[in-house]
C-alpha cells in the first residue's frame, strides 16, 4: 500500500532568462510507502482501505490545501520479500529496483540475509549466528523447506515432536508461542515466516535467503 501526494501540472511559457537552473529543484510533495499485508491483520484491525482513508483524512487536517492520491499495490500470491520492498517494486519505486538483488544459489555467496546452515544447525543474519533454541531452529526448517506449502499446527507437532521422549507434547496455542519467539530472533527478517490466519505457517520463496545442505561446506563467520 502506498500513499502519494501529488499536485497538478502546469504548463507555462517564460523566457530562457527566466527559467530555473537544472541544480535548483523545489518539493513539490512525497511519498509514503507502507508495508501491510492482509494476512497480518487481525480480526479486530482496521482494514486496509480503512487506514489509507484515515491517514488521507489525517494529512488533510495537517495541511488542507495538499491534494493526496493513494494507490494500493498487488502482488502475485506467494511473493517472498519484506513487504514496503514489495511494495516499492510494485509501484515502482526506482530507488528500490535499483537495489533489488536476486537470489546467488552459489554457497559462497552466503554472506547476507538468513542463512539456514543444515550441515551446522545454525541460522546467520547477516553473518552473526541467531541464538536459536533447538524447537525453533528445527520449526524454522520445516517451514523452509516445505517452501510454498501452508503447514497447519498439528502437522508441526505430529512431525518435530514425534521422536520427542520424557518432552511434553505442545498444544496448537504452543506452537503460536513458538512461532512468536521465532520471529522476535529473526529480528527484521520475521516475515519470511508468514501466518495464514485460520490455517497455519507458510515460508514462501524469498531472496534473502539461503540455504547451506548438510553435504555442502559450512563456512565459519564467527
Amino acid at each position: 500500500m502506498a500513499l502519494t501526494a501529488t499536485l497538478p501540472t502546469q504548463q507555462t511559457v517564460t523566457s530562457p532568462a527566466a527559467q530555473p537552473r537544472a541544480t535548483e529543484n523545489e518539493v513539490r510533495g512525497f511519498a509514503l510507502y507502507v508495508g501491510l499485508s492482509e494476512d497480518k491483520l487481525n480480526s479486530s484491525d482496521p482494514s486496509i482501505g480503512a487506514v489509507v482513508s484515515e491517514i488521507k483524512r489525517l494529512v488533510a487536517q495537517l495541511a488542507p490545501n495538499a491534494e493526496t492520491y493513494a494507490a494500493v499495490a498487488l502482488a502475485p500470491a506467494g511473493t517472498g520479500g519484506r513487504d514496503v520492498d514489495v511494495v516499492r517494486l510494485a509501484l515502482g519505486d526506482p530507488a528500490a529496483a535499483h537495489a533489488h538483488r536476486k537470489p546467488q544459489p552459489s554457497a559462497d555467496r552466503a554472506a547476507s540475509g538468513v542463512v539456514l546452515d543444515l550441515s551446522r544447525k545454525r541460522v546467520l543474519l547477516d553473518n552473526v549466528t541467531a541464538n536459536l533454541t533447538f524447537r525453533e531452529f528445527e520449526l524454522l526448517q520445516f517451514l523452509v523447506l516445505r517452501e510454498g506449502r501452508t503447514v497447519g499446527r498439528d502437522e508441526i507437532i505430529d512431525t518435530l515432536w514425534a521422536d520427542a521422549e520424557g518432552e511434553e507434547i505442545p498444544s496448537a496455542r504452543t506452537i503460536d508461542v513458538h512461532v512468536r519467539r521465532l520471529r522476535v530472533k529473526l529480528a527484521h527478517y520475521q516475515d519470511i515466516v508468514r501466518t495464514v490466519r485460520g490455517t497455519g505457517y507458510r515460508f514462501d520463496r524469498h531472496a534473502d535467503v539461503s540455504i547451506l545442505p548438510a553435504s555442502s561446506p559450512s563456512p565459519d563467520f564467527i
